[in-house]
């Protein structure tokens, strides 16, 4: 049986606030996101009871208008006037009313009331299978809006490291690592600092510190920026991204000051990624006589990354270059692993175009494209099949075919084309 959905939408939000008011043990993390949001925790540091259900934030968060009327008729809820307020008046009938009107399949994906139903064995639900599929709170840009606030707070020079980079919470971050296709070796080290994170007390109390220090290397677009983001969310961890390029700025002043503050706001933030974006730009600056500051804040730089570690500072440092030889032993011995992005072989396209294209109907030959496609990165085949599709709207149709590829193609090798033009 299945009853109305605003109904049991709600039902479900006043179940879970009484569920959770009565079980101690349940923290923020039992709470889905819209829940979170109507029992107006989504922006708190912690979930303090009780937590309430009104009529207002239900409409705001669900899109449900006036929920006590559509609830007026359940002998198990109750409308407080006073607030505006819903609750629960008997849970067990509550619970059984919400599964006889079709509620599991939405106590899969609750942690809190699959916590609740756990030991109905009818049903089968596993309390930590649907806690651990439950989105972090930790995760959250609220979450991070939170800390970062608080750390300016305590340590204004600290806002001089927020114009130098970007932050973003792991939910705010769209690649994931199902849809990157990486070689053996990428996957590898992260199999590697993922581990090195589980045993990072083993680590630290055998001082074996030398573990979390990246340098991605190779040509532009064959998914270096990519992997270290889709890392921030298999992690768990917010991403820095700092490009060195930018702290050379004429407006932002007191340049080496500023980088020591972006380790140190990366720190603080930890468990976090820091991704320095263009780090060639280390050896472009080091071997140029005219700008003493910028050599400083170089010497800065390096300093810095010697002193940082994932063991002691639960930092992950990600290095990325498109000119290794650009970079001096100086440079290369501060990070433990070097991460080669070379451009994808035949294999590779043809998993990469898979994944590009396996939401859209394609009618083309993915082993033939893959063979004609030589020489073109993950950034290439993607723009390649960006101009397919907007080729075959500007057809009418949502179908690509082999004609719409074979534009996407002309294109990035003409794009490619006027890139190595010498206009002199």
């Amino acid at each position: 049986m299945t009853g109305d959905p605003d109904a049991l939408h709600i039902m479900e939000v006043v179940l879970t606030a009484e569920i959770f008011n009565q079980n101690p043990k349940l923290d923020i993390n039992d709470l889905t996101p819209a829940c979170r949001e109507i029992f107006s925790i989504a922006h708190a540091t912690d979930a303090k009871r009780p937590v309430y259900v009104s009529d207002g934030l239900i409409k705001r968060t669900l899109g449900i208008s006036d929920a006590h009327q559509k609830m007026s008729a359940n002998p198990f809820v109750s409308y407080e006037e006073f607030g505006q307020r819903l609750r629960i008046t008997a849970l067990e009938p509550a619970a059984q009313w919400f599964l006889k009107q079709g509620g599991k399949t939405i106590i899969e994906r609750n942690p809190a009331l699959a916590f609740y139903f756990e030991g109905v064995d009818s049903l089968g639900i596993s309390y930590e299978t649907v806690r651990a599929g439950n989105p972090l709170y930790e995760d959250t840009k609220a979450f991070l809006d939170i800390r970062i606030s608080k750390l300016v707070g305590e340590d204004e020079k600290l806002r001089g490291a927020l114009d130098l980079v970007i932050v973003l919470a792991p939910e705010e971050v769209e690649q994931r690592m199902e849809d990157l296709v990486c070689t053996h070796g990428q996957l590898a080290v992260i199999s590697k600092i993922q581990n090195a994170i589980v045993h990072q007390e083993f680590l630290k109390h055998h001082r074996i510190y030398e573990v979390g220090k990246l340098l991605f290397v190779g040509p532009p677009g064959t998914g270096k920026t990519s992997l270290a983001l889709a890392m921030s969310r298999t992690m768990h961890m917010p991403i820095l991204e700092v490009r060195l390029s930018m702290i050379t700025s004429q407006y932002l002043g007191e340049t080496s000051k500023n980088i020591d503050r972006i380790f140190d706001l990366a720190k603080k933030l930890s468990p976090a990624i820091l991704f320095i974006d263009e780090f060639d730009f280390v050896a472009k600056s080091r071997v140029a006589d005219d700008h003493g500051a910028m050599k400083r804040a170089v010497n800065s730089l390096l300093k810095n990354i010697d002193k940082m570690n994932l063991v002691k500072h639960s930092v992950v440092l990600i290095g990325a270059t498109n000119h290794p030889q650009l970079l001096d032993e100086a440079a290369w011995r501060r990070f433990d692993e070097v991460v080669e992005f070379s451009l994808p072989d035949e294999d590779m396209r043809k998993n990469i175009l898979k994944k590009v294209t396996e939401s859209l109907h394609c009618t083309i030959d993915y082993q033939h494209l893959a063979a004609q496609t030589e020489g073109f990165s993950g950034s290439d085949i993607r723009m390649m099949v960006k101009e397919a599709i907007l080729s075959a709207l500007m057809d009418k149709r949502e179908s690509i075919g082999a004609e719409d590829i074979e534009k996407g193609i002309h294109i990035v090798k003409n794009r490619e084309a006027i890139r190595h033009l010498n206009w002199l």
